[in-house]
């Protein structure tokens, strides 16, 4: 699911291409995609575009009359520009936003379609969409130090929580726990403040410099890669690879269809961490730590 910088990225480009720019029409190929039914699409034919905003992981575009078409990309959603009105003949486009100069795609692989948009009115309907985490970038260290504290729950947890923390996921995560050498494990209301602050530092330190890096890459225009998985990461997506600050095998905890990648050696003193199902399959045989592997 793209996250901070990946939409970041969108936002930065849908920005320039979209503001002053008159939407004359929305074509749905797949009608599950709407989510709401007030205000109605034909509310937002003929609106001029404003402003193109981030809120959490989705983008919302602001138009005349405090009109906000909100995107929730999920997992395999993407956004294309087109210079001319595009056919969503296949089941892959779920809709086309067509506007006086170009249209805007927005497309999804495989057969379950998650992606939606609502359509909201004024900052009160937009909020609706908002769950209410802080912005990792625009925080203070007590304000950061504040939410992670409020309730109990893994680190990895924490960061991930969109009540919590606003737009980071899976992917970013893991980076940032890697960077702040913290295991995924950990409590946050038992990190002390030393801990506290690493990972503060990590966290606006690995999503500044991804974002940076992913829009130097789009160079203007919209991604056309967008993924969980970058060869340039420490750990995400690295399982069984070396570790690229040590060397040593990069470690996962699998849960349903999540994965926690981390290096053992870096993050946990080179305790490997229990696999919740693998684990229990193994018992006593599983390692306990990087010797033993």
């Amino acid at each position: 699911m793209p996250e901070l910088p990946d939409i970041d990225v969108y936002v930065d480009v849908l920005n320039r291409t979209l503001r002053s720019h008159v939407l004359r029409s929305i074509r749905l190929g797949n009608p599950f995609l709407l989510r709401s039914v007030e205000p109605s699409l034909a509310d937002t034919h003929g609106q001029r575009a404003r402003v193109v905003r981030r809120v959490g992981k989705r983008v919302a575009i602001g138009l005349d009359n405090e009109l906000w078409l909100v995107l929730h990309l999920m997992i395999a959603g993407r956004l294309q520009w087109q210079s001319k009105p595009p056919s969503l003949g296949s089941k892959a486009r779920l809709a086309a936003f067509d506007f006086d100069h170009g249209s805007l795609l927005l497309t999804e692989a495989g057969t379950k379609k998650r992606a939606s948009l609502h359509v909201a009115r004024g900052e009160d309907g937009l909020l609706q969409h908002d769950p209410g985490g802080i912005e990792p970038l625009e925080c203070s260290f007590a304000e950061f130090r504040t939410a992670m504290r409020r309730e109990n729950h893994t680190l990895k947890r924490a960061l991930t929580d969109p009540r919590i923390f606003s737009g980071i996921g899976n992917a970013y995560s893991d980076e940032i726990l890697h960077a702040a050498r913290l295991s995924p494990v950990l409590l946050s209301q038992k990190i002390d403040a030393d801990q506290q602050s690493r990972l503060y530092a990590a966290t606006r330190s690995t999503l500044s410099d991804w974002r940076q890096r992913l829009l130097l890459e789009a160079d203007g225009e919209l991604p056309t890669k967008v993924t969980a998985f970058r060869e340039d990461m420490s750990v995400h997506g690295r399982f069984g690879k070396p570790c690229r600050a040590c060397n040593q095998p990069v470690q996962r905890i699998r849960y349903k269809s999540n994965e926690t990648n981390y290096c053992a050696y870096c993050q946990t003193s080179s305790r490997i961490l229990k696999d919740r199902s693998l684990s229990r399959l193994l018992k006593q045989d599983w390692p306990k730590t990087l010797d033993e592997v």
